[in-house]
């Protein structure tokens, strides 16, 4: 069960150059929900995909290093969004006009596994949140929210009190939901700032969202073995949890800078 869940709750990432495949999986009873994506290039071609015809320093040094398309996400939404799978090649052609020829570019995918079947509840704040799953199964926790989103929820009607909407999320809300419900029957807590702490000015209403299946996991294989591996290229792009690659855990900091920037 913990292999299934730690499978499941992870972010992904994934990354392939021009010119290679790009493959993403999931396991058993989930599929692919693309969290971010990236094309282009902001790092130097020796650090990351480097081009595969002999530079001289000059042409190096000429290199665009602030290259990046705007159709890289809805790109992977249309590929991969909600499949078990997906693969396909990678070139500037996919991803409509090219915004620097003559550079070699990368795809950078950030996804999760969410369950097939999950459920959804909401607590508006300072009411209680109860989950429980029939006998022999237990919570998985996917996702969990506690904060004001643009939005709204409509259990939470919020009253407008001459405020702006402002979105504002709790950065706890995942983990504490796991330390609380995982692998539990049932499970209770209050949508509070007591629990949660706070992530919004004061006086902004609260509610607290989280996504979560029941299941008898330990049935489940955490990956499928059984099936042969996606077409690969020289280079590695298969599916690496963050922080496996020292590599792709720097460039994904890079990364996660350069869109807040954005």
């Amino acid at each position: 069960f913990a292999g299934y869940i730690s499978q499941v709750l992870k972010n992904y990432t994934d990354h392939a150059c021009d010119g290679e495949y790009v493959s993403l999986r999931c396991p058993h009873r989930t599929t692919i929900s693309i969290q971010s994506s990236f094309y282009g290039r902001i790092v130097p071609s020796h650090q990351l995909c480097p081009s595969r015809y002999p530079h001289s320093y000059a042409t190096l040094i000429k290199e665009d290093v602030a290259c990046s398309v705007g159709t890289s996400l809805q790109k992977m939404l249309d590929e991969c969004q909600d499949r078990r799978s997906c693969q396909f090649l990678v070139n500037s052609r996919l991803f409509g006009m090219d915004p620097c020829p003559g550079t070699g570019k990368y795809l950078l995918v950030w996804y999760k596994c969410r369950p097939n079947e999950y459920k959804s509840k909401v607590a508006c704040e300072d009411d209680k949140l109860r989950l429980s799953c029939k006998k022999s199964m237990v919570i998985a926790i996917y996702s969990a929210l506690f904060g004001r989103t643009h939005g709204g929820s409509l259990e939470c009607p919020y009253q407008n009190l001459g405020m702006p909407m402002i979105e504002c999320q709790s950065a706890t809300a995942l983990q504490l939901m796991i330390k609380r419900c995982h692998g539990k029957r049932s499970c209770s807590i209050y949508a509070s700032t007591y629990e949660f702490g706070d992530p919004c000015y004061p006086g902004i209403q609260k509610h607290l969202n989280v996504i979560y299946t029941c299941d008898n996991t330990p049935l489940l294989l955490p990956v499928d073995e059984t099936e042969p591996p996606a077409l690969s290229s020289s280079s590695s792009s298969s599916m690496e949890p963050v922080g496996v690659s020292t590599e792709m855990a720097l460039l994904s900091n890079i990364l996660a800078a350069y869109a807040f920037i954005t």
